[in-house]
């Protein structure tokens, strides 16, 4: 019996020390200590956009160092805009099938998914982003709710756009630590940096994820002078814009130190570095003044030829044997770097389906080429994009635009000659990829439902809904200076979710909270700078929600026009419009707040 005692206490202890050591299998890789992760992101720099790629007036000496000894993925894709090509790379999914595929207009948002934050998070690693994350401003889809513990942003697209803190203007700004409002000391890109590389040194004896997406060098082109001074002379002759280049210098100095930082703290050899971009260049090249360089290509952002959506990406991993400054020219897309670093970290993905492939085999060098089409859609409005007119379809060198113009871009990178006469077996081919494609993807609920701010959740107590956002038939409205004019938008509708039953209050304002103003006046403090401020006048303020329909006169003096309605559980649009006797245009910012 003693014996029998003994036999069942020893294997308690194997199984104790089985399940401790499986826990401890995921922070370790082939007997090494778990690399970190970290993703740099810029902002409409091209692949152009680069002295590494040959432009023949940019210095970008810390970059091309890294260039130098990074494995190079030189057929990279992405979106060739803002937040589908960062949707895509937080989810492995292609825009349509994750509904972030604009930049506005209801559709610059996730629903809620399973990012590449959170399953680092799930798996053991400290998160953290810092910069520009322009997928959705209220709960759920803020970055903190989307896996990452600690957060250091500006909001929407842009500083200074409509939707962010009021009078950034990339110099010692307001931006959000973990949603909260706190003001910094110095230009967003050094900012950035800096807080990143505090957070790693807090980190750096535990596995961390650190995804720096920046804001730079997207416009506005604002940069300290002594940055774009030694290009200002080549402005109009050679090149478009002298502060993009000094913006491109200031994330290259920014880059140098923070590669020297990450040596000097003994992690430069097990941390992943990724360098990329957004998509093609906006001020990098024009053609049409025959000014700047995109590396041979035709296209710029928000183009279907390749200059709009081919860019540079860059990754090093010395201990992992990912370096040495090689060429890959296998097809590749922002869709992959999430199983991809997945893949290199040894991390499951046991029930995620994405629709990005592993990149490892041709990283390590064990396969030249993957197989494979890419399919990229995006469409600006909140209609889902359309088969054709809306779709690029990638297969080795052949690149399918809309449906019907045909290019070979390794022979023709300018994409000059239509093929798709020549080859027409294979334009019906790609139209036939295309097509079992977007099937499936319509069947998805992201194709046909928008995304939605929930309202009365303990996570957000106050959500803000700005007209730069708001679903409709007109133009975009985005800038600081639309709403300071006055500029009148028909965009008036948000989609929203209602967590709990209760009386919630609707707060329609002309001015953000942050620098309060009556509806038919300016603000009562006008921040310094050379923005011109106009009022406007309305008369009624409507809103209509939930099978309810009130308005108000706006009476002198009123900053906010409040409404309290009674609301249950679940989905609805809201509708909100300044009236006067002449339009009915959008109302510009929208506070809602759950009172019992």
């Amino acid at each position: 019996m003693k014996m029998l005692i003994k036999i069942k206490s020893s294997l308690v202890l194997v199984r104790q020390w089985y399940f401790f050591l499986g826990a401890l299998l995921p922070f370790f890789v082939l007997g090494q200590e778990r690399p970190n992760v970290i993703v740099i992101l810029t902002d409409d720099q091209g692949i152009g956009d680069l002295g590494a790629h040959g432009n023949p007036w940019l210095k970008t000496p810390s970059i091309d160092t890294f260039y130098a000894d990074a494995v190079r993925l030189t057929n990279f894709h992405v979106s060739p805009l803002c937040t589908p090509t960062r949707a895509a790379l937080m989810t492995g999914k292609y825009p349509i099938n994750n509904g972030a595929w604009a930049t506005y207009k209801g559709r610059d948002a996730l629903s809620n998914p399973e990012t590449i934050a959170s399953i680092f998070k799930k798996n053991g690693y400290h998160t953290a982003m810092f910069g520009k994350w322009h997928l959705g401003d209220n709960y759920p889809n803020r970055p903190t709710d989307l896996g990452f513990d600690y957060v250091i942003q500006h909001q929407a697209g842009g500083i200074g756009e409509l939707s962010d803190y009021w009078g950034n203007d990339y110099f010692d700004d307001v931006y959000l630590v973990n949603n909260q409002p706190k003001k910094f000391e110095g230009y967003c890109t050094d900012v950035w940096f800096s807080e990143a590389m505090t957070y790693i040194k807090e980190h750096k004896n535990e596995s961390f994820f650190v995804y720096l997406p920046l804001n730079a060098p997207h416009d506005p082109l604002y940069v300290d002078e002594k940055y774009a001074a030694p290009y200002k002379h080549l402005e109009g002759k050679e090149i478009v814009a002298a502060n993009l280049y000094g913006m491109i210098a200031n994330i290259d100095e920014n880059f140098g130190k923070f590669t020297n930082f990450l040596a000097q703290e003994g992690l430069a050899d097990n941390t992943i570095i990724i360098y990329m971009s957004d998509n093609g260049t906006r001020y990098g090249y024009s053609p049409s003044k025959k000014l700047g360089y995109n590396k041979g290509y035709k296209g710029i952002k928000g183009d279907k030829r390749e200059g709009g959506h081919r860019v540079p990406f860059f990754i090093k991993w010395p201990k992992g044997n990912i370096y040495g400054g090689k060429d890959i020219n296998s097809l590749a897309a922002h869709v992959d770097v999430l199983p991809t670093l997945a893949s290199l970290c040894k991390i499951s993905l046991d029930g995620f389906s994405g629709d990005g492939m592993d990149l490892t085999p041709v990283l390590k060098g064990n396969v030249e080429k993957l197989d494979r089409h890419l399919f990229l859609h995006n469409r600006q409005d909140w209609r889902a994009p359309r088969l054709l007119e809306d779709g690029v379809v990638l297969q080795e060198e052949w690149r399918l635009l809309q449906g019907k113009r045909l290019y070979n871009i390794e022979e023709d990178p300018k994409q000059l000659n239509n093929l798709a006469e020549l080859y027409q077996s294979r334009v019906a081919a790609m139209r036939q990829a295309n097509q079992e494609f977007y099937k499936k993807a319509a069947k998805s609920k992201v194709y046909s439902q928008l995304s939605t701010a929930i309202i009365g959740h303990p996570a957000q107590k106050e959500i803000k809904l700005t007209i730069q956002h708001a679903i409709g038939e007109d133009s975009g409205i985005w800038k600081t200076e639309h709403i300071a004019t006055g500029i009148k938008n028909k965009n008036n509708m948000h989609a929203l979710a209602i967590e709990k039953s209760g009386t919630y209050k609707i707060s329609c304002r002309r001015w953000p909270k942050e620098i309060e103003g009556p509806v038919h006046g300016l603000p009562f403090t006008i921040p310094e700078g050379q923005m011109r401020y106009v009022a406007i006048a309305p008369e009624k303020v409507r809103v209509s929600i939930a099978n309810q329909i009130l308005e108000k006169t706006i009476e002198k003096d009123e900053v906010s026009i409040d409404f309290k309605v009674q609301l249950e559980p679940g989905k609805t649009l809201l509708t909100a419009d300044f009236l006067d006797s002449e339009e009915t245009y959008g109302v510009y910012y929208i506070y809602i707040t759950k009172e019992n």
